[in-house]
């Protein structure tokens, strides 16, 4: 008789909420011109409200929705890149995530050196990144590239660079956001095959994307947010008929 091994959370999200303040005046002008109509000059708008979701090790899961949903905002509290207001983000392991193209990478400095610079911050040592660094710069496939300073790189170029820094390190979970969408198909099937391959080893894979067909390859999940809460979580083709 096999034992499974028992189920461990690698996310949890529970009962977060995100708001931003949103500024109605863009000049001098318009802070005056409102002041005198006793207009307010700001809002705040909830990106998140009361949001729950646990992520098992080893799941893939989508975060889908229109724009403006939440689902990025939700990605870079699971990240860490933002704090939530209320409510907490819990997880497990060693995080890496695409949020951004060229996020992390420093405009004055080259791919070689940025490629040291984002793997150290993604937590690699430095005699790890030096192991893995052929293997990364191969993956991009921009090698001819590599010792020119990033601020000459086109965001395709950026996305390969960053996107093989994240999967070269020893990560538990992997966020990705929509990035995909500037690489070539070429690259993105290559993308695509690394995500299998990530799946395989039973890394957990949160994704963003618009990508209906991409997200049913890859996902076995689907969270669906509307208006920042969320409004189904469950099987990626029933996620995706939600949208519909």
């Amino acid at each position: 008789m096999t034992v499974q091994a028992p189920t461990r959370p690698s996310v949890v999200v529970d009962g977060v909420r995100k708001s931003f303040t949103l500024n109605h005046a863009f000049s001098l002008k318009d802070t005056v011109v409102s002041w005198i109509r006793r207009k307010r000059l700001t809002s705040s708008f909830r990106a998140l409200d009361d949001v729950n979701v646990v992520i098992n090790e080893g799941e893939s899961v989508a975060l889908l929705g229109l724009n403006g949903s939440g689902k990025s905002t939700l990605l870079k509290l699971v990240s860490g890149v933002m704090s939530p207001d209320g409510g907490q983000v819990l997880t497990r392991g060693r995080v890496a995530g695409l949020i951004e193209v060229g996020a992390g990478f420093h405009p004055e400095l080259t791919g070689r050196e940025n490629v040291f610079l984002n793997a150290a911050i993604l937590g690699m040592q430095r005699k790890e990144i030096e192991e893995r660094y052929e293997e990364i710069v191969e993956f991009s496939e921009i090698e001819e590239f590599i010792d020119q300073e990033v601020k000459h790189y086109s965001s395709g170029m950026f996305m390969r660079l960053a996107f093989s820094v994240a999967i070269h390190v020893e990560l538990d979970v992997l966020l990705v956001d929509e990035i995909l969408s500037v690489g070539d198909a070429p690259f993105r099937e290559k993308c695509r095959q690394k995500f299998e391959e990530l799946i395989a080893q039973r890394k957990t894979l949160v994704v963003v994307s618009h990508d209906a067909e991409m997200v049913q390859k890859l996902c076995t999940r689907g969270v669906v947010l509307r208006r920042g809460k969320v409004v189904f979580d469950g099987p990626i083709s029933e996620a995706l008929g939600y949208l519909e």
